[in-house]
């Protein structure tokens, strides 16, 4: 089964898997309301199934509710009271009352007319699944969980110690999941009377779920960047960018981290907007894609490589300003001079003398002349082009040549 996390985001998804016929585990449900608004999303699923044609018997799904985690927040909260004696009778029970209302909820959800229509032609129900159904706090009965949740149609994914624990000492009792609901519904009222909110407490804990996945996903990306960098560097993965201070060390980790935990790697590479101000910064990442794009005009790259290699050029000159010709001085200055191929100057300056610097060092019928520009109206290499197009007229060995690439 496909995972997805019960969330604002995950609901209209789950509608739209279903209707594809994909089998989804719905995970990180901890909330009854959330839990009809799943079930919603299944059943329209499976009604769009069915209206496009597809067939519901293939279908099926699980509702995963976290059992434990319900309890251990709550727990920590009935810590905070005053009154120990009250906090101990209702401390372990939180989770249990809240299944026991899920489950409540999952009956009626899957009958009447609506249902009995799906039904009929072979679709089944969304399962309800406890998951974390170990429990946490040693003063409990290991097999607390176990023995609770015990109900028709439902799937328990039990810790093996867990399974073990309780083929030794645990106590079966058929349908107990349908007993005591009304005193379900008194004890977290209680709690609620006492100023612990369920509805807080399980969204905080879908909060920390999700970041938990975000979590394992970045290292997960993180270890394969690692593992994919050596394979393709070599020895050359050693090579760090070194911080500095321990402190600015210390600084930068701190911030990496920042990023990492709160995606903005990710909304980075999105284009999101809302990383900086929100306003039109999303037009002004295209640098990070950039290596994908040239890499579409790689073979007119080689192309006109090949040209200048044949025409036996002495020199290439690349006329240009600010940042049309930064990247290519960096370039020249990294590779220098490669054998075979002609000598690699740069003009960005309109200084008279730089200008009759680089004239003086290249030979004008042999010379290439580049002109780089972002928008093709800068005034300064229109300057250049104009001064060293009369130059190299003389010579009567002018070829003109438009290319874009991208």
């Amino acid at each position: 089964m496909v995972k997805v996390p019960a969330t604002q985001a995950g609901v209209p998804a789950i509608r739209q898997l279903i209707g594809r016929g994909l089998n989804i585990n719905i995970t990180l449900l901890f909330s009854v309301s959330v839990y009809e608004q799943v079930v919603e999303a299944y059943i329209s699923g499976l009604e769009d199934l069915k209206r496009a044609g597809g067939e519901v018997t293939k279908v099926a799904s699980v509702a995963s509710f976290f059992v434990s985690r319900i309890d251990t927040a709550v727990d920590k909260r009935l810590d905070k009271l005053s009154d120990r004696q009250l906090a101990d009778q209702l401390r372990g029970k939180a989770a249990i009352a809240n299944a026991k209302l899920a489950y409540v909820r999952y009956k009626a959800l899957f009958s009447g007319p609506r249902w009995q229509l799906l039904a009929a032609s072979g679709a089944k129900t969304q399962r309800l699944l406890w998951a974390s159904t170990s429990t946490k706090n040693p003063a409990y009965k290991d097999t607390m969980y176990v023995e609770a949740l015990i109900g028709r149609d439902t799937v328990d994914t039990i810790p093996p110690a867990t399974m073990d624990a309780f083929r030794n000492h645990g106590e079966v009792t058929p349908d107990v999941i349908e007993q005591d609901v009304a005193g379900a519904r008194t004890m977290l009222a209680e709690l609620e009377q006492h100023g612990i909110l369920l509805k807080e407490v399980t969204e905080e804990l879908v909060t920390d779920g999700v970041q938990q996945f975000a979590d394992a996903f970045d290292k997960l990306f993180g270890a394969i960047a690692l593992r994919r960098r050596a394979l393709l560097e070599g020895d050359h993965v050693r090579l760090n960018i070194d911080p500095g201070s321990p402190e600015m060390k210390t600084a930068f980790d701190a911030e990496m981290e920042a990023w990492r935990k709160n995606g903005r790697i990710r909304r980075l590479w999105a284009g999101d907007k809302s990383l900086w101000n929100g306003t039109d910064e999303d037009k002004w990442v295209g640098w990070l894609h950039i290596v994908g794009q040239e890499l579409v005009d790689i073979d007119c790259m080689h192309r006109f490589a090949s040209e200048v290699k044949q025409r036996g050029f002495s020199d290439l000159v690349l006329l240009g300003m600010g940042g049309s010709s930064l990247g290519p001085e960096v370039f020249g200055k990294t590779f220098g001079r490669q054998y075979g191929w002609p000598r690699f100057h740069m003009l960005d300056s309109t200084d008279p003398a730089q200008i009759k610097a680089i004239e003086r060092e290249i030979d004008l019928g042999k010379t290439l002349f580049i002109v780089s520009s972002k928008s093709g109206s800068t005034l300064e290499p229109n300057i250049f082009m104009a001064y060293f197009f009369e130059r190299v007229g003389r010579f009567g060995r002018i070829r003109l040549a438009n290319t874009s690439l991208r």
